[in-house]
């Protein structure tokens, strides 16, 4: 559901910036802004900066920035409808519901309901754990060593002998059997009718990042098959895009999260005080996995089993991670098979300990591939030299390949040259690696290129909301479509609408955008900081230049489209009578504010 715009606005406006990030960010008044630690990465000197005037934030460190929604967004990794409750919450504006057209309602209403299922069956399980019948449920957790605080914590629960418990009491509170069996907790055949899905189990409520129960695992008691058993995919339970623990875990303000394969190695670590630790749901890890995780932390520490099985399932992982541009390190648990079993050997200071040195994972991979050769046989020894060739290949950015070309020859005895040649072998025969590009003498590349037009862009929206008298002077040449970068478009569009009706509103135009990316670009136009110059005529000539560039990086691009948009030559022949105007006129900024 997506709020309107006037009510978006209503909300922002009444949470001040200031009173709502000091509950978080000790800032302290520093002239016109208020200046403290950046929560978002670790600083000593204060570089965070929140402008009570503009309503924003902005880190002149790590460049984030927003209004108060997207400091939340941040902060507390909501998504946007969810910071925005909060904060209507916080200030007590009734949000309004949301319309939907009958097909849609009844989608909400059903995947409501199952919700309220699942909320009722993780209650009942939860009374089971404590009542008599679930006395053996409570001793295998309690001889796992976990505390009350953390059983409770986690909403551990029973799932009795009898195999029909659950759906009879679902039934008693008013759920249809159908419902009961699309929340898969129950299923039906002829012999048995309506029966549980979970029976003679400890149960593992599994929550989404909101804390909502939305499905269950659950581990028999005794060895009957199979030891775990999750609930099947349903409307508000996907396991490939969810993962346990999460709802505590991106909480943690931790850089790096711990993934790990089961419920009991999360529970164990957080009851340690790993509060950053997540687990997949009883699946391979998957790429839904790695995005998710991507949202929130900067590094992934792998603590999977130290058997063969775990260490398969680390390098697949690693794979993966890779694949989304997530770093990754690998834990080691030896002697131990897992975090439970290394937590309670060793204690949470040596596990401290293993972390500060995990693996790095693409050590790791050549860890691994390295017990397949006899490194002591010449022969052998070249086949594997060969295999490390190829997966450094995978580096297409040379200063990484060169460092870890580097790392490696030093850790295996390997001739820098000779590596290179490898490489460079390897590649010609296969192409897996093209050579890295590197600008002719006095050519800026590309992409250079294109962030140098970007800048123009930002700065020239910089400039105008820092004087937006200038824009009086200028509009008759410029224009939202004179923007090519989307993002600038829209801010643009608005700016020059507020500017005109005097009432300019830069942290009303933030939340135009959804996603964080976007949040943070149209941020840093109003947080930018314009070039420092000596004389007013000299700040004339760089505003001159900036209008200049940005009116022929318009022409060049409307230039390019001739032929193929019908309103490009209006932008053209318009563009090129802009710039010979241009070109002769003086821009005075004196008095501009």
């Amino acid at each position: 559901m997506y709020y309107p715009d006037d009510i978006i606005e209503k909300v922002r406006s009444a949470n001040d910036i200031v009173d709502v990030i000091g509950r978080y960010v000790k800032i302290q008044k520093k002239g016109n802004s208020y200046f403290g630690l950046c929560p978002f990465h670790n600083e000593k000197s204060p570089s965070f900066s929140v402008s009570q005037s503009k309503q924003m934030y902005h880190c002149f460190g790590c460049t984030a920035g927003g209004n108060v929604i997207t400091f939340l967004m941040q902060y507390e990794n909501l998504t946007f409808q969810e910071a925005v409750k909060m904060l209507a919450e916080r200030a007590g504006i009734e949000l309004p519901e949301p319309e939907y057209s009958e097909e849609a309602k009844q989608k909400k209403d059903r995947r409501n309901r199952l919700m309220e299922v699942n909320k009722e069956a993780a209650k009942y399980f939860y009374y089971q754990l404590r009542a008599p019948q679930g006395k053996k449920g409570l001793d295998y957790f309690t001889e796992r060593k976990l505390s009350e605080d953390t059983m409770k914590q986690f909403g551990l629960g029973y799932a009795n002998v009898t195999s029909d418990d659950l759906a009879k009491y679902l039934k008693t509170k008013g759920f249809e059997d159908d419902l009961i069996i699309e929340a898969g907790l129950a299923t039906f055949d002829e012999k048995y009718g309506l029966h549980d899905k979970f029976w003679n189990r400890v149960m593992f409520p599994i929550q989404d990042v909101t804390g909502k129960v939305i499905g269950f695992g659950g581990r028999v008691m005794g060895d009957a098959k199979p030891k775990y058993l999750n609930s099947p995919d349903t409307p508000v339970f996907d396991k490939s895009r969810n993962l346990y623990g999460l709802n505590f875990a991106r909480s943690s303000r931790s850089k790096y999260f711990i993934l790990c394969e089961g419920y009991m190695d999360v529970i164990a670590m957080h009851q340690a005080g790993f509060n950053m630790a997540v687990a997949s749901l009883g699946t391979a890890f998957t790429a839904g996995q790695a995005n998710l995780l991507r949202r929130y932390a900067e590094e992934v520490i792998l603590a999977y089993d130290s058997d063969e099985a775990g260490i398969k399932a680390a390098l697949r992982a690693i794979e993966i991670l890779n694949e989304v541009d997530l770093t990754a390190r690998v834990l080691s648990l030896e002697p131990y098979k897992d975090p439970d079993e290394f937590i309670k050997g060793l204690g949470r200071d040596e596990f401290m300990e293993r972390i500060s040195r995990a693996k790095n994972s693409f050590f790791f991979e050549l860890e691994v591939l390295s017990r397949n050769y006899d490194l002591n046989d010449p022969e052998s020894k070249t086949k594997f030299h060969n295999e490390i060739a190829k997966k450094l290949c995978a580096f297409t950015q040379e200063v990484k390949r060169d460092n870890y070309i580097e790392a490696v020859c030093d850790k295996y005895g390997i001739g820098p040259e000779a590596m290179r040649k490898l490489i460079t072998s390897y590649a010609m025969k296969t192409g897996d690696v093209r050579p890295v590009e590197r600008p002719k003498s006095g050519i800026a590349p590309k992409n250079a290129e294109g962030e140098g037009k970007r800048a123009v862009q930002r700065l020239f929206l910089t400039w105008i909301v820092d004087s937006p008298g200038i824009y009086q002077k200028v509009k008759k040449y410029v224009s939202p479509e004179d923007f090519t970068e989307e993002i600038f478009r829209k801010v643009a569009e608005v700016l020059f609408k507020q500017i005109e009706s005097d009432s300019l509103n830069p942290a009303s135009i933030i939340s135009m955008f959804d996603d964080e990316e976007s949040q943070k670009t149209a941020a840093s136009v109003f947080n930018e900081r314009l070039r420092s110059v000596e004389s007013r005529s000299e700040k004339e000539k760089a505003f001159h230049d900036i209008l200049y560039s940005l009116k022929k990086n318009s022409y060049d691009y409307y230039s390019s489209k001739l032929g193929s948009d019908v309103d490009a030559l209006k932008q053209v022949i318009d563009g090129k009578k802009a710039l010979e105007e241009i070109n002769k006129i003086h821009i005075s900024l004196e008095d501009e504010k």
